[in-house]
């Protein structure tokens, strides 16, 4: 939870709540990995264990940072067993919720020796993100990830990223590769929202399938954010 990459999700409370009230029915039975694939809607695969670390640091490591550029992207998704196509399916994930100025914030000011703002990003959208995000010490603003379909699981994320209005640098990345950028602007017509459902639910089963813990390994948490 405290890991950087997260912090600017929402549920856990609901996940604390869901694994108590499991707890109190069913002691030391239902892992929290079967938990939030459950809550994720994803098949759930019996037998599953958690693990016996619980490390923001090692978490921000793993996870792929917003500031990432293509060949860092890569090279995370490659080190769980996933490629370029999961890669650039899984961001689409982006089309649901919120981020914290911090996480972008760099992108409007003082971006480096050259360019005040990120030039990948869009000029206009990146002044109306100012408009949210008074500086890169703003921790108080939110701003939609995808405007206007931040609660709506849909394809316009894509659109948006097409574009240059993307709001992470990882969103932006996903332009500067040939296989990345071709699957974007694909889904970004409208016209293969199929296309990217159907890839996203295989893409979630081999993220699903990463790490996975049986048997003797691991434990079954009392509580999620720690371990026993």
């Amino acid at each position: 939870m405290d890991a950087d990459p997260n912090k600017s999700l929402r549920g856990f409370g609901s996940v604390e709540r869901v694994k108590a009230m499991l707890e109190a029915a069913c002691p030391n039975t239902v892992s929290c990995a079967d938990v939030l694939t459950l809550m994720a809607r994803d098949a759930v695969v019996l037998g599953r264990r958690d693990g016996k670390v619980s490390s923001a640091t090692e978490a921000a490591n793993e996870l792929p940072p917003a500031y990432g550029d293509i060949p860092l992207l890569i090279k995370i998704f490659a080190s769980k067993n996933l490629d370029v196509k999961d890669l650039v399916v899984l961001s689409g994930a982006h089309t649901l919720g919120t981020a914290h100025c911090p996480s972008y914030a760099d992108r409007l000011y003082n971006f480096s020796s050259v360019y005040n703002a990120d030039p990948s990003l869009d000029s206009e959208y990146a002044e109306k993100l100012r408009t949210r995000c008074k500086s890169v010490d703003d921790k108080a603003m939110l701003s939609e990830i995808d405007p206007g379909s931040y609660k709506t699981f849909d394809t316009s994320y894509y659109r948006y990223v097409a574009k240059r209005r993307g709001l992470f640098q990882s969103d932006a990345a996903l332009l500067t590769d040939a296989k990345t950028r071709e699957y974007v602007q694909r889904i970004a017509t409208g016209k293969f929202d199929d296309v990217f459902f159907k890839d996203f639910s295989e893409s979630m089963i081999k993220m699903g399938n990463v790490g996975v813990l049986t048997g003797d390994e691991g434990e079954i948490r009392k509580k999620c954010s720690i371990v026993n």
